[in-house]
């Protein structure tokens, strides 16, 4: 509950070191089936860095930063991976089945699987998490941030 107040206050501008961050999804890329999506954490004093300018607003602007995301197949069998944060006011994203789409559970927000709002009050469509495809079919590189004390 406390963390996505964090980033708020902590940690002060220029004490962070970027860094990529190898995420073992558990579960291959080409194992996934289309609207089907995997969660993943940072590690412990780790953030994953939303810095795709063209998407994400209101409480997801570059820079700011994740605790988890989510790597899915949209309907159409394209990677997407995003940040956990809805845009609204920085609450987690659950991915639904049915049908297919992420949800706010705080405010209701919803969006479709390639991050746009379908449902207010979100206005800004979800942050995208920059990433490459690891060395084996399980593993992602992310961008991510050090967080010294947090965690």
């Amino acid at each position: 509950m406390v963390a996505p107040l964090l980033v708020y206050i902590y940690p002060p501008q220029g004490q962070n070191k970027r860094q990529t961050l190898s995420v073992n999804l558990g579960k291959s890329l080409s194992g996934l089936a289309n609207g089907e999506g995997v969660r993943f954490q940072a590690p412990t004093e780790t953030g994953f860095v939303m810095d795709i300018p063209s998407v994400g607003g209101g409480d997801n602007h570059p820079g700011s930063v994740a605790f988890a995301g989510w790597v899915l197949k949209d309907l159409s069998g394209a990677v997407q991976v995003f940040a956990v944060n809805c845009s609204h006011l920085g609450c987690s994203i659950n991915l639904d089945t049915a049908p297919p789409r992420f949800s706010c559970p705080c405010h209701g927000s919803q969006f479709d699987l390639n991050g746009n709002v379908i449902h207010g009050p979100a206005v800004f469509p979800l942050s995208r998490l920059e990433w490459k495809q690891g060395s084996a079919a399980d593993v992602i590189l992310v961008n991510a941030v050090s967080l010294p004390g947090i965690g």
